[in-house]
C-alpha cells in the first residue's frame, strides 16, 4: 500500500463512510452561554477579526490540515486555500511526509493562489524525530508555510497498515523544534485530543501553540479500521470513541502553565455556536475539517463559501447575544456546563 492510495482512501472514507464518534461528542454542547438581552451593540458592528501566529484574520477560522501527496489532493488543497485566502483565513496543509522522498510533489503547493494567508505546514511527530531541525526547516521553507503542525497520532498509527509503533522521543522532540525552528511550531493531535499532563508537558518544553484536535468529531481511529483486518480492526472497534473530548481539551489546554499563546479547537466543530463555544472556554480560533472537505466533495467552492457564509452569520449572531463585540471579550464570556463536562473539567 503506497502512501498515495493512503491519502487517496483517507478522502474516499471522509466524505463516503460512517467515520464520525459513535457515542461520544465533542461536549460543546455542554456549554452554555449566558444570554444578554441588553447587548448595546449593533449586529454589523461586530467584530470578528484576531491575530493569529503573526497574521490577521478576518474571523477566528482555520481550514484545518486534510490532505495533500495526490494530483486530487493538491486540487483540493488549491480551491480550499483560496477560499482562505479571499474569506481571510489559515489554512492547514496535510501531513508533508510525501515531499521526504519527493520533493518535486506539487501537492502541497497553496502560495500561487494564497499569497498572504496563514499558511502551516504538517508533519508527524514520529518523523520530525528522526529529521533534523534543518530538514523541518526546508520543509516548512518548500511549502512557504507561516508555521509548522507536528502531529500526534498513536491511537490511529496503532490501528493504521504499516503504521508507527515507536513513539518514543518526541517529546524531546517538539523541545528541539520550539527552540531551534525560526517558525512558530503547534503541537497537534489528530481527532483523539488532549489530556491536562500531555497539555503540561508540551508547554513545560516551550511549545506555546497548540491544536487540540478533540474527540468528536471525526474519528481517524475509524478511518483506519475500515482500511485493516484481523487484530488490527479488532482494536480499531474497541477504540472507536477513544478520546478526549474537544470541550475538555480546550479546558485542559487553557489551563496548562505557562501558558499557551495559541489554542485552536479542532474536532467536531461545525457551526457558529460551536465556534463561540470553544472561544468561551479558552481557543483563539477555531478549525473545520471534514465538513469542509464533503461541502467541498460536494459542491465544489460554491458549497464551501455557503457553508462558510453560514457558520460566520451564525457566530456574529452568538457574539451578539452574548453581548460581545470582539472575539477577545467573547473569550471573557460566561458560561455554565453541563454535568458530563465537569466530569471531564474535574481532572484540572
Amino acid at each position: 500500500m503506497t502512501i498515495a492510495q493512503r491519502k487517496t482512501d483517507h478522502i474516499d472514507l471522509c466524505t463516503t463512510a460512517a467515520v464520525g464518534f459513535a457515542d461520544k461528542t465533542t461536549l460543546l454542547e455542554q456549554v452554555e452561554l449566558l444570554h444578554d438581552a441588553l447587548p448595546e451593540l449593533a449586529a454589523d458592528r461586530i467584530d470578528t477579526k484576531v491575530e493569529l501566529l503573526g497574521k490577521t484574520l478576518a474571523a477566528p477560522i482555520v481550514i484545518a490540515a486534510m490532505t495533500g501527496g495526490t494530483d486530487r489532493g493538491g486540487a483540493i488543497n488549491r480551491e480550499l486555500a483560496g477560499v482562505a485566502e479571499e474569506r481571510g483565513y489559515g489554512f492547514g496543509l496535510g501531513n508533508q511526509r510525501p515531499l521526504l522522498n519527493h520533493p518535486e510533489d506539487g501537492s502541497y503547493q497553496v502560495r500561487e493562489v494564497a499569497p498572504s494567508c496563514l499558511v502551516l505546514g504538517n508533519l508527524a511527530g514520529v518523523q520530525a524525530r528522526d529529521l533534523s531541525t534543518a530538514q523541518v526547516g526546508e520543509l516548512v521553507r518548500a511549502v512557504d508555510a507561516d508555521g509548522i503542525c507536528i502531529h500526534l497520532s498513536p491511537a490511529m498509527e496503532l490501528v493504521q497498515p504499516g503504521g508507527d509503533r515507536d513513539f518514543t522521543g518526541v517529546l524531546a522532540t517538539f523541545e528541539r523544534l520550539a527552540h531551534e525552528l525560526d517558525v512558530p511550531v503547534l503541537a497537534k493531535e489528530t481527532g483523539c485530543g488532549i489530556s491536562p499532563t500531555v497539555a503540561q508537558r508540551l508547554a513545560a518544553v516551550g511549545v506555546r501553540h497548540l491544536d487540540v484536535s478533540g474527540a468528536g468529531g471525526t474519528s481517524w481511529v475509524a478511518v483506519e479500521t475500515l482500511r485493516t483486518s484481523g487484530c488490527a480492526a479488532a482494536v480499531g472497534e474497541m477504540l472507536h470513541d477513544w478520546g478526549v473530548p474537544t470541550a475538555a481539551s480546550v479546558a485542559f489546554a487553557k489551563a496548562a502553565q505557562p501558558a499557551f499563546e495559541t489554542i485552536i479547537a479542532t474536532g467536531g466543530i461545525s457551526t457558529g455556536l460551536d465556534i463561540a463555544r470553544a472561544i468561551a472556554l479558552g481557543a483563539h480560533a477555531a478549525g473545520l475539517a471534514r465538513p469542509v472537505l464533503m461541502a467541498q466533495q460536494a459542491g465544489g467552492r460554491q458549497a464551501v463559501t455557503a457553508l462558510f457564509d453560514r457558520i460566520e452569520h451564525e457566530l456574529r449572531s452568538v457574539m451578539l447575544l452574548v453581548g460581545a463585540s470582539t472575539v477577545a471579550e467573547l473569550r471573557r464570556s460566561p458560561f455554565i456546563v453541563g454535568e458530563s463536562l465537569a466530569r471531564w473539567l474535574a481532572l484540572r
